[in-house]
């Protein structure tokens, strides 16, 4: 420590005895008090008796002062004494110094050092300072408590951040007193046609049309009060969206929120949320394939088995995608489902097969809908079902084997005709029934028809003609 000082000229007023004069005087003041002589030998030491936790210290007595105090201790002592050395008449500061005893005792005094006139002695005046360091210790154990506390705050809020950001289903949180928005998810602040910032801490009534703040606390409480599952019918302001309110009460730090799930009316007609939470069960956990896309056939979303049925990983590796791109027929197959779709608003049985992404195949039925929304925009639900282990037994009694008319007709032939005109009969029964399962599979559209055999129009027409297929069905001549 560099040593500050002056020269004294302490204010002094009236008479003051001599301190010579006064019995006890060190005594009475120090909490510990050493008289240590010029070769730094401890001469003598008093300790005051209001001060046990010092103990007894009269082995100090004859050992050298600075066997007592820590490294950094001794290096401040013998520092106040050169001072003291080459400028007697400076006022001191008090210098704190760490004492140490018994190997493991350590104990911090204040002491003021005094030169004792007539020898070159030094009086250290010393005030115990454990119950300040104790104080001090019990702060700084105090403030980092605090300090992990708030880690812990901060941790639990960036949880809180985390979990309710991800959560698919639209969340309000809603002061019951204020009516105001206390937090809400990006789910909820997009069904109400804004972003979170602008909703938090706004009046909840105002993101719906009609409703003043209290009428919409009375709706909401009334709601989250009764029995079962009720709901609040709103619109919402910015978007003019129909919505329905379903809120629950919770207790947070002694306050009461309401939690407040946003929905849409698709979700609470019919027989209400528990109705949607169960076809989302069934999305899930369904066997069969099911896809949503828009009105392209790109699709939006698609569930386990859809995914397994693909060789597909994750939902990413095929959404995004045209549902072309895993039909063996690929863009053929597609337009015809979707214009049929379109037209009579379902389609049923539609048989095809599904290409996965390593390129195996499974013969499937596709059955479709059409699905609407509120803001216009049409899509398509596919229910896609696996037939593969049936496909032997069908095949052996469906148009993709000769049927037994034919073959009986072609066995007729043996014996009759060569083997190239045997064969030649044989194809044309073969080409006659892939073109007739062509026809019906795409409902007498010929341009589809004609796209799935890999055939130009024209040529479709000639060999409908060949076969006596053209005017199969009059009147009905479809060509998209």
């Amino acid at each position: 420590m560099t040593e500050q000082g002056r020269i004294s000229e302490r204010f002094r007023a009236g008479v003051l005895p001599d301190p010579g004069q006064i019995d006890e005087l060190v005594e009475s003041v120090a909490d510990l008090a050493v008289l240590v002589s010029g070769s730094g030998v401890v001469e003598g030491i008093s300790v005051n008796p209001d001060c046990p936790s010092l103990g007894c210290l009269d082995h100090w007595v004859g050992r050298k002062f600075e066997t007592f105090l820590t490294q950094e201790s001794r290096e401040k002592f013998a520092e106040r004494l050169t001072v003291i050395a080459a400028k007697p008449d400076l006022a001191r500061r008090p210098v704190e110094m760490n004492h140490v005893d018994n190997a493991t005792w350590e104990f911090p005094i204040r002491y003021s050092l005094h030169r004792v006139k007539g020898s070159d002695s030094i009086l250290l005046v010393g005030r115990d300072m454990q119950p300040i360091a104790e104080v001090q210790q019990r702060l700084v154990s105090e403030q980092l408590a605090r300090e992990r506390d708030q880690q812990k705050m901060r941790s639990g809020e960036t949880f809180y951040r985390v979990v309710l950001e991800a959560a698919e289903t639209p969340l309000v949180l809603v002061e019951p007193e204020k009516g105001r928005i206390h937090d809400l998810n990006s789910a909820a602040a997009t069904l109400l046609g804004t972003t979170p910032d602008t909703l938090r801490g706004n009046a909840f009534a105002q993101a719906f049309e009609g409703w003043r703040r209290n009428e919409m606390m009375e709706a909401l409480q009334g709601a989250a009060a009764a029995d079962g599952m009720s709901s609040v019918d709103v619109i919402a302001r910015r978007n003019g969206r129909e919505l329905a309110l379903v809120p629950e009460y919770f207790r947070a730090a002694g306050e009461l929120f309401l939690l407040c799930r946003v929905v849409t009316t698709e979700e609470t007609e019919g027989a209400g949320p528990e109705v949607a939470q169960s076809l989302a069960a069934l999305f899930g956990a369904s066997s069969d394939a099911i896809v949503l896309t828009d009105g392209k056939g790109v699709i939006r979303d698609a569930n386990e088995a859809f995914l397994i049925m693909t060789d597909a990983a994750q939902l990413r590796d095929v959404k995004h995608k045209s549902l072309a791109d895993f039909l063996a027929r690929g863009t053929v197959d597609l337009k015809l489902i979707l214009e049929t779709a379109g037209k009579a608003g379902r389609m049923s049985r539609y048989s095809s097969q599904i290409s996965s992404v390593v390129g195996s195949r499974s013969s499937v039925e596709i059955s479709v809908a059409q699905l609407g929304q509120r803001n216009g925009e049409l899509g398509f639900g596919f229910i896609i079902r696996d037939v593969s282990p049936s496909q032997t037994v069908d095949e052996g009694a469906g148009a993709g084997v000769m049927s037994d008319d034919a073959m009986q007709s072609v066995m007729d032939l043996v014996g009759t005709a060569s083997l190239k005109e045997l064969v030649s009969a044989t194809s044309d029964v073969v080409e006659k029934m892939c073109i007739e399962t062509a026809v019906k599979l795409t409902g007498n559209n010929r341009v589809a028809a004609a796209e799935m055999l890999g055939l130009s129009r024209q040529s479709l027409y000639v060999k409908l003609r060949k076969h006596g297929l053209l005017n199969a069905r009059p009147g009905d001549d479809s060509e998209g």
